[in-house]
């Protein structure tokens, strides 16, 4: 082995050398990581490292995302790092895809009130809301306007987003915690919806007394930014939610019978299904496909409590329950009442020929809470329902049962025939009565599922040559709710549909639109961009309390440390060169 020369010996012990060879290394660091892509994460939660979702959806973009993101300017401090934590995030994907593209502007940047005002209009036709906050300047509190969205453009569409997640009844530093750790699931979930080429198919079953289109506009235009969405009557027809592809037609025709849709919706029907009915729903499950299973187990309504003071929850008689067991829960004849619930306005007395109305809490209306860190619930607003039942899971093998949804901790159940009155609006609940903790009232089950029809196909359809009946299913997923209102919109004075969540009285917007488009998406999308929800950023606070008892000796250690080390540092070099030139 040849030993370096002394010239080369010399060369790397004189400065000069050193500083050729490093800029030598230098330089072939940089080649190779011009030829290998790589990045490094450093944090705990790994908050700089994308989904590999998301980077897939990155690496196939064909053409420019630009995203005009309104936080911009003078705001407090919580939003100055929402603002900064968007930008880091699309500086992230843009590492990615040289097609991401951004800006940030600033609403309120001119000087003139008129024209502020019409800007802010303009950005609230276009689908984004205004927070208005507090801020604290040399002039006192001022009332500021903030529209903490972005609008999304991809190939002439556009598409608001909401980068601050309202949550009712969690304090504002969560609340932008939470935003921040949604966001890479906020902006790439736009991202999909605007490039994604081939829009899946899904249907509201029609024929047992759904809710009407009108009652379900707010979310079915929603989705339909998304997918291919219908309305399907069964009636017995065996291929409602079926279509047959020809595979063989040498000697005799042989078809291959597949789902037209991924996902259906079951809206809270009123009337029974047919076996037949049963039995076209059980075969699309068989075949992988998914199911929104929202019901309500008790009839019981408000107009006739509105107009009497009194009505009944009844069992409502819709024969799935032998279907649904059989899937794994059971829907109970029961009514929820909660101490965490919506209020109803009442009238509580006369001023003059006025009516005066109140606002008074109705338990039969609970504010139902996501009850774990499931992508689907994470972060998730409180979801307002009417009438809701309790589930029970049952076990059935191959089937996992995740809790989604639950009823508060101080909640109770009353078994049909539930007396409803409003007079016990008036009364102070007794808080003993209301002991239940967290009753599930929404699950989603996964798995491979038996057929109710195994062994006993229905008589009208045992000899239909098209049936191609399965007795157990290929891999698929459904969610169970106890409550068919939760995805019903109220209407205004006019009729027109309220968006989905908003309730009139409160005026308070609250999760269901929210839940039930994460609901679909986990159950209908490929791509898995649901998972990205998962991800947690801890929010890590200073102790107040700490910081005003040793104020002053950490601001002594931070000034005069750094200090102290440079002077030690100096007597210690002044030492050796003292103790060489002495030699």
């Amino acid at each position: 082995m040849n030993k370096p020369s002394k010239n080369t010996k010399d060369l790397l012990h004189h400065p000069a050398g050193k500083i050729v060879v490093f800029f030598i290394i230098l330089i072939c660091v940089n080649i190779i990581g011009s030829l290998f892509f790589t990045r490094f994460d450093l944090t705990t939660e790994k908050r700089y490292t994308l989904s590999k979702a998301t980077k897939n959806i990155l690496k196939n973009l064909d053409d420019d995302v630009y995203f005009e993101v309104f936080l911009e300017g003078d705001f407090p401090a919580g939003f100055k790092r929402l603002r900064n934590s968007t930008r880091e995030m699309l500086n992230e994907m843009r590492a990615y895809s040289d097609h991401i593209q951004y800006d940030f502007v600033n609403p309120s940047e001119s000087p003139v009130a008129s024209e502020r005002q019409d800007t802010y209009m303009l950005l609230k036709e276009q689908g984004l809301l205004p927070t208005t906050v507090s801020n604290k300047t040399k002039e006192g509190v001022v009332q500021q306007v903030i529209f903490p969205g972005a609008l999304v453009n991809f190939k002439g569409r556009s598409l608001p987003i909401q980068l601050l997640n309202d949550q009712l009844g969690i304090n504002s530093e969560d609340v932008l915690n939470n935003s921040i750790q949604n966001l890479e699931f906020t902006l790439i979930s736009a991202i999909s919806k605007l490039s994604r080429p081939i829009k899946s198919r899904i249907a509201f079953i029609e024929g047992h007394g759904e809710l009407s289109e009108r009652m379900v506009a707010d979310i079915t235009q929603t989705l339909k930014e998304n997918y291919h969405v219908e309305r399907v009557p069964l009636n017995g027809n065996i291929s409602a939610l079926t279509e047959r592809d020809v595979i063989d037609t040498l000697e005799t025709e042989k078809y291959r019978i597949t789902n037209k849709f991924e996902t259906i919706i079951v809206a809270r029907p009123i009337e029974k299904f047919s076996e037949q009915d049963k039995f076209i729903i059980d075969q699309f499950i068989m075949r992988g496909g998914k199911v929104v299973w929202l019901i309500d187990p008790v009839s019981a309504e408000m107009d006739s409590l509105q107009n009497t003071g009194l009505t009944f929850g009844v069992t409502n008689e819709l024969n799935l329950d032998d279907q649904l067991f059989t899937y794994g829960v059971r829907l109970n004849n029961d009514l929820i009442m909660d101490l965490n619930c919506l209020p109803i306005v009442i009238v509580t007395g006369m001023t003059g020929d006025k009516p005066q109305f109140s606002y008074l809490p109705w338990y039969f209306f609970p504010l139902i809470t996501p009850s774990n860190n499931h992508p689907m619930v994470r972060n998730l607003n409180v979801l307002k329902t009417q009438f809701v039942s309790s589930i029970d899971t049952i076990a059935v093998p191959n089937i996992a049962k995740t809790i989604l949804l639950t009823s508060s901790a101080y909640s109770r159940t009353q078994r049909t025939p539930v007396r409803i009155d409003l007079e016990m609006t008036r009364q102070t609940p007794d808080e003993q009565m209301f002991k239940r903790q967290f009753v599930p009232v929404g699950v989603l089950l996964e798995g491979v599922f038996p057929s109710l029809y195994d062994h006993r196909v229905p008589p009208s359809l045992a000899d239909n040559p098209i049936m191609g009946f399965r007795s157990e299913s290929k891999p698929t997923s459904m969610i169970v709710i106890s409550d068919g209102d939760i995805i019903r919109n109220q209407l205004d004075s006019k009729g027109n549909p309220l968006p989905l969540g908003f309730d009139r009285d409160t005026r308070e917007m609250l999760g269901n639109k929210d839940f039930l488009i994460n609901a679909i998406s986990y159950l209908t999308d490929k791509d898995d961009l649901i998972s990205i929800r998962s991800r947690e950023i801890k929010n890590r606070m200073l102790d107040r309390t700490r910081v005003e008892n040793q104020r002053i000796f950490w601001q002594g250690l931070n000034v005069g440390l750094p200090i102290l080390c440079i002077l030690i540092l100096g007597l210690i070099c002044m030492g050796i060169r003292k103790r060489k030139y002495a030699q």
